[in-house]
C-alpha cells in the first residue's frame, strides 16, 4: 500500500501542473463563449459559464457547470456537469461525451480544458442523444436561455467564482427592468 502513495503523489503533481498551465493558456487565450476557472481550494475541480451563440437558441443565455478532473489527469478524462437549466443537458448529472469520463477509451491527453469546453458547447449546439441529454424545442431553449441569467445570479457559488461576470449580468437584469418600466426606484429620472 505504501508504493501506492508515491505513484498517487505523482499523478496528483502531474494533474495540477498541467491544469495550471491550461488555466494560463485560457487566460492568455480566451476561447469564444467560454469562461472557466478552478475553485480556489482545489484544483481539480473546475466551474465554467457558457454563453449561448447569437445564431442559436441559446442566445443570451449563461450556463454555468462544472468539470470533476481525476487525480490521473490529463491521462484521463474529466466528469462533465451543467448546473443551469438549459434544455440540452440534464442538471447535475455526468454527460456522456466522447471527451468525459463516460468514454476513457476516446481520450486524447493531449486534450486541454478549452479543447474540453470547445466541444461542449459545439455538442450543446447539435441535437445528438446521449446520457445526460434532453430533447426540447427551440422555444424551450429559447425559454431556458432567458431564464439563465436570474437563474444563476441565485447561486452564491455563481457569485464567488465569476463576481465580475456576475456584477454585469446584475446590471444587465436592472436595466432591463428599468426599460421595462418594472424598478423605478432605480430610474435616474425619478430622482
Amino acid at each position: 500500500m505504501a508504493s501506492n502513495t508515491p505513484k498517487k503523489e505523482a499523478q496528483v503533481i502531474t494533474a495540477h501542473a498541467r491544469l495550471r498551465k491550461d488555466y494560463l493558456r485560457l487566460m492568455s487565450d480566451p476561447v469564444p463563449y467560454v469562461i472557466a476557472c478552478p475553485k480556489a481550494d482545489n484544483l481539480l475541480h473546475w466551474h465554467y459559464v457558457l454563453t449561448g451563440p447569437e445564431d442559436s437558441p441559446f442566445a443570451g443565455g449563461y450556463y454555468h457547470g462544472r468539470l470533476v478532473f481525476p487525480q490521473q489527469y490529463p491521462f484521463k478524462p474529466p466528469s462533465i456537469l451543467m448546473i443551469t437549466p438549459n434544455g440540452r443537458f440534464k442538471c447535475n448529472v455526468r454527460l456522456c461525451l466522447s471527451m468525459s469520463d463516460f468514454h476513457p477509451e476516446s481520450w486524447i491527453p493531449s486534450w486541454s480544458t478549452s479543447t474540453i469546453l470547445t466541444g461542449l458547447l459545439s455538442f450543446m449546439l447539435e441535437d445528438e442523444p446521449a446520457v445526460g441529454c434532453l430533447k426540447s424545442s427551440m422555444e424551450v431553449k429559447r425559454n431556458f436561455a432567458a431564464k439563465s441569467i436570474e437563474f444563476n445570479l441565485a447561486d452564491r457559488e455563481f457569485w464567488e467564482l465569476f463576481p465580475d461576470l456576475a456584477k454585469e449580468l446584475e446590471e444587465q437584469v436592472k436595466q432591463k427592468k428599468v426599460h421595462q418600466g418594472g424598478d423605478c426606484t432605480n430610474n435616474p429620472t425619478n430622482s
